[in-house]
């Protein structure tokens, strides 16, 4: 069973972004206030920018951008403090040469007191514990995956963005990254070509070249999709 989850809205009104006077997103509206959100579409389709409106790391040309609350271009830090993202490479997103000391700079600004039982809880939760003190460099796929996702989750954001999570692993830790997303308490926006993940999901969205084409029930919305790719 799932754990409730404290959701809020995501609304897009009229956004377009451009680069290099090309149209990446063209006129995206939507408002999404489920628990467990699908984001699918062929490559180049516009996911994974439309993630990243998400939490400021991409800002719209036109349009406005609200998530819980927060105007993307107004309030971008307090934005970015509210929404986790996880890369589909958790190598960029790994800054410290272990596991342990990843997690401690990721609550920089938290009392010290509290820092090392943090760390440790979330070595614990994500099965890193022995891990704690080792090069990360040597951790496995899967390892490195649930790092990258411990070291955002540590900092209770209330909503997780998570940009093609699983591209990477082997199917053993996809489905472990998976379950891990799915049973979150935080709201999460899970950008995927797992069509069987986006269908476990409450809610889907299809991007097509740039554009929203389908939202709805993540069954209905993934077989418009199939449709789509013959």
């Amino acid at each position: 069973m799932r754990p409730e989850t404290a959701v809020g809205s995501i609304s897009l009104d009229g956004v377009t972004v451009e680069r290099e006077g090309r149209s990446i997103l063209r006129d995206v509206t939507v408002e999404l206030t489920e628990p467990r959100i699908a984001v699918i579409g062929a490559n180049g389709s516009g996911k994974s920018t439309f993630a990243r409106l998400l939490n400021g790391l991409v800002l719209p040309d036109a349009g406005r951008v609200t998530v819980h609350g927060l105007d993307s271009r107004r309030d971008t830090k307090a934005l970015r403090r509210r929404v986790g993202f996880v890369f589909s490479d958790p190598q960029s997103q790994i800054l410290m040469p272990t596991p342990a000391e990843d997690l401690a700079l990721s609550l920089r600004g938290a009392p010290r007191t509290e820092v090392a039982g943090r760390v440790a809880a979330a070595l614990a939760d994500h099965g890193l514990t022995d891990r704690a003190d080792i090069p990360a460099s040597e951790l496995s796929g899967g390892q490195t995956q649930l790092l990258a996702l411990a070291s955002v989750l540590i900092t209770e954001p209330r909503l997780i963005v998570a940009d093609e999570p699983t591209t990477l692993l082997d199917l053993r830790n996809s489905r472990k990254i998976s379950e891990l997303l799915l049973a979150l308490p935080s709201q999460v926006v899970i950008v995927t070509h797992d069509l069987d993940l986006a269908a476990r999901c409450d809610r889907a969205v299809l991007f097509e070249a740039g554009s929203v084409i389908a939202a709805g029930n993540p069954r209905d919305v993934v077989a418009e999709y199939r449709g789509l790719c013959g």
